[in-house]
C-alpha cells in the first residue's frame, strides 16, 4: 500500500510540474493582445501560421464601409489590406443596391491564431467581406453584432440562388482584378456562374478558387507585399481560368462520388496540435513584447 502511495505521489508531482511549466497556447498571447505593436507594418510567416507587426486599425465606419462583429476585435491588418477595402469598397458603392461594403473579419491586432474560428487570418492579409449588399452604413454596434449577412447558394453550394446579382459578379471582378489579390474563395456554384456570365477579359477568373463554405461571405487573401521578407505567399493557382475544375466540385456535389474503402490497418490520424509561440516565426516573440 505504501508503495502505491509512493508511486501516486512522484505521479502526481510530475503532472504538476509538467502542467506549471507547460507553454501557453498562441491563441491565448495574440488573442489578449488589444491593441497593435508599435512597429514598422510587416507580416511574417504563412497565412495560417504567423503574425504582423505594425497592423493598422480598419475604422469602425468609412465612407463606404462598416466593419462588423465589433466585439470581435479582429478589424487589423496590413496597411496594404486597409487601403484595399478602401478601394474595392468606393467601386463597391457605385453598384446598384450597395453604398459599400460589410467587412467581416481581418485579423487580431496582432495577428497570430485567432481564440475561435479561422486557421488563417494570421499575417493581416486576410479579408472575410460579406455577400449581403452593404445598403446602409449608419448601423449601430448592436444591430452589427446581431444582423447576419444572406447566403447566396442552393443545392449544398452547386448553384447560386435567387440573391445573387450583376453587382456581385462585378465586385469580385473588380476585388479579383487588384494586382494584390493572390485569390478569392467562393463557394463552387458561385465560380461556376461567373464562368458562364463573363463575356469578356476571364484571365481574372483564375484567382476565384472555390472552397466549402464561403456562401456568406467572400474570402479575399492578398499577396505578401513587395520586398517584404520573412512573409510566404502560397502557391499560385493553376494556369487558366479554373473553370472547369469547379465544375469538377459542383458534379461532385450534385453526385458524391463513392466513399474512399476504410483500411483497418491505416494509422489513425493524428489531432492537429495547437500552436505555442516557438512554433510561429521568431519575429512574432518581438511582435508580443512590443508596446
Amino acid at each position: 500500500m505504501r508503495k502505491l502511495l509512493a508511486i501516486f505521489s512522484i505521479l502526481l508531482l510530475a503532472t504538476t510540474l509538467t502542467s506549471a511549466s507547460a507553454e501557453p497556447l498562441a491563441k491565448q498571447l495574440f488573442g489578449a493582445k488589444t491593441n497593435g505593436s508599435s512597429q514598422r507594418s510587416a507580416s511574417f510567416g504563412s497565412y495560417a501560421k504567423g503574425c504582423v507587426a505594425g497592423a493598422v486599425r480598419l475604422p469602425e465606419t468609412g465612407p463606404s464601409w462598416q466593419a462588423m462583429r465589433l466585439s470581435r476585435n479582429r478589424n487589423w491588418g496590413h496597411p496594404d489590406t486597409i487601403d484595399y477595402i478602401n478601394k474595392l469598397s468606393a467601386f463597391a458603392a457605385t453598384q446598384r443596391g450597395w453604398n459599400g461594403l460589410y467587412i467581416g473579419d481581418i485579423s487580431q491586432p496582432r495577428g497570430g491564431p485567432m481564440l475561435s474560428g479561422h486557421r488563417s487570418h494570421q499575417i493581416g492579409l486576410d479579408i472575410d467581406i460579406w455577400m449581403r449588399p452593404a445598403d446602409k452604413l449608419n448601423l449601430s454596434r448592436k444591430a452589427r453584432e446581431n444582423i447576419s449577412s444572406i447566403s447566396m447558394r442552393r443545392s449544398n453550394g452547386a448553384f447560386v440562388n435567387s440573391n445573387w446579382t450583376a453587382q456581385h459578379h462585378a465586385i469580385l471582378r473588380a476585388a479579383a482584378k487588384d494586382r494584390r489579390v493572390a485569390r478569392i474563395f467562393v463557394f463552387p456554384g458561385a465560380k461556376v456562374q461567373m464562368c458562364k456570365d463573363e463575356k469578356g477579359d476571364r484571365t481574372w477568373l483564375r484567382k476565384i478558387r472555390p472552397w466549402w463554405g464561403h456562401h456568406y461571405h467572400f474570402h479575399v487573401r492578398l499577396k505578401c507585399p513587395r520586398g517584404a521578407r520573412g512573409c510566404q505567399n502560397q502557391d499560385a493557382p493553376p494556369r487558366g481560368d479554373g473553370c472547369a475544375d469547379a465544375q469538377r466540385w459542383v458534379n461532385d456535389i450534385l453526385n458524391p462520388p463513392p466513399p474512399k474503402p476504410v483500411d483497418p490497418n491505416a494509422p489513425k490520424p493524428k489531432k492537429r496540435r495547437e500552436y505555442v509561440l516557438a512554433d510561429l516565426p521568431n519575429q512574432c516573440a518581438s511582435v508580443l513584447r512590443s508596446e
